[in-house]
């Protein structure tokens, strides 16, 4: 490339969707994962059902989310900015735990009893780690400067 610009990475709101989608499977699947070798619910609180859980989950999202996409407006975005996503979709996981047991009619105690068991056991710090790891993932994707796949007789320099 003689004179010419680099090429830009992925536009900030194309980052934030495919890392909130690279968030949500490891936030999912890091859970199932742990619960399965710890042999531990994720919601230990009996008589929830899965409202809170996914309730949960959709508030960790949207934190997350939200977070990402104001922190990849910077030029370029650094990566520090993982760090208040993995805060927000934790709180954001949280506080879910106790609005999905409010929505779906059950005592608010057992709904803030499963908060802070969520707050306090494994599904917190693997909401956490997923949402960094993903947060890690949307900045590469912003500042990654890069060509597209091209074969040599494609270069207009060979012409």
């Amino acid at each position: 490339m003689s004179d010419q610009q680099r090429p830009a990475g992925v536009s900030p709101p194309v980052a934030a969707v495919f890392a909130s989608v690279v968030f949500i499977a490891l936030s999912i699947g890091g859970l199932g994962v742990v619960s399965l070798i710890l042999d531990a619910d994720v919601i230990p609180v009996r008589g929830l059902g899965a409202i809170p859980g996914v309730v949960g989950q959709l508030l960790a999202l949207a934190a997350f989310a939200g977070t990402l996409w104001w922190g990849l407006r910077a030029d370029p975005p650094g990566y520090v900015v993982a760090v208040p996503c993995s805060i927000a979709a934790y709180l954001g996981e949280v506080l879910g735990i106790v609005v999905g047991a409010l929505v779906s009619g059950a005592d608010p105690a057992r709904g803030l009893a499963a908060a802070s068991r969520v707050a306090l056991g494994f599904p917190g710090p693997v909401v956490a780690l997923a949402a960094l790891l993903a947060a890690l993932f949307g900045v590469l994707l912003v500042r990654a400067r890069t060509n597209g796949p091209r074969w040599r007789w494609e270069d207009d320099d060979d012409l």
